[in-house]
């Protein structure tokens, strides 16, 4: 099976990047199943239930999040409603909406997704750890092929969750920092790792965020309102192959499309 990991959708520019290149990038890539983050997709920072619904239509079969999913308050009962719409699992009980799922490809293969937030330098939350072990266990019932979006800040912490987690899934993918690494690798017993997949979104920018606003904010320290950048948009992510018998990963390779 494989598998495209969309890293986070910023902004109108993101979605874009997403109607206009996703259909072509499925069809050449040989592409089974899309997940994409979309915390980011509506004005840099939050998601709606109208923007959700027209990435889903766009050809993404889930979407992740993390800290930015309760920006807009109208996605707090989207979050009951829609099961392809994920927020972090390690939220405390009591909050709305799923953390994991498992759900069908284009071939009719099972594919667990399960979404994780960081600590270290944000929320405190239930631990990651923890967590992944009691989500994982349920889906393994239903496949081997699980999918770990881990949205964190410290690379220390996602690289410990993927040794953590090494043999137990068959990818974990980074999302968060809107920069893309270049440490992709199947880690030794065999799940795909990479820090983060990047950002789909304008690169001429400061993680999405137009360059003037970003640069005031440093030199002031005075509070302004994000507006998200427009220029040098691409699509970015990875592709991971997965041997649907073990669910492990057989190939991971980062992708950078540009929106022409």
């Amino acid at each position: 099976m494989r598998i495209l990991f969309i890293g986070d959708i910023v902004g109108k520019p993101g979605r874009r990047a997403i109607e206009r290149l996703l259909p072509r990038i499925t069809v050449e890539e040989k592409i089974d199943f899309t997940i994409a983050n979309g915390e980011n997709a509506a004005g840099g920072m939050g998601l709606t239930p109208e923007i959700a619904v027209e990435l889903l239509d766009h050809g993404v079969d889930v979407l992740t999040s993390g800290n930015h999913i309760w920006a807009k308050k109208e996605i707090t009962s989207f979050l009951k409603e829609e099961r392809k719409l994920l927020r972090p699992a390690n939220y405390p009980e009591g909050a709305p909406g799923r953390g994991s799922g498992v759900y069908q490809s284009r071939g009719g293969e099972k594919i667990g997704v399960l979404n994780l937030e960081g600590r270290v330098f944000m929320k405190s939350l239930d631990c990651p750890f923890r967590v992944a072990e009691k989500e994982i266990e349920e889906m393994k019932k239903e496949t081997e092929t699980i999918i770990v979006d881990f949205h964190a800040e410290a690379t220390s912490e996602k690289i410990a969750l993927g040794w953590f987690l090494d043999g137990k899934v068959s990818a974990v993918l980074g999302t968060h920092t809107h920069v893309q690494t270049a440490d992709e690798r199947i880690l030794n017993a065999g799940t795909a790792y990479m820090t983060d997949v990047g950002m789909s979104g304008p690169l001429a920018s400061v993680i999405g965020i137009r360059k003037q606003i970003a640069l005031s904010r440093f030199l002031t320290q005075i509070p302004s309102q994000f507006d998200v950048a427009t220029e040098e948009v691409e699509l970015q992510g990875a592709v991971v192959d997965v041997n649907l018998e073990s669910g492990k990963a057989t190939g991971i390779r980062r992708i950078r499309v540009p929106l022409e």
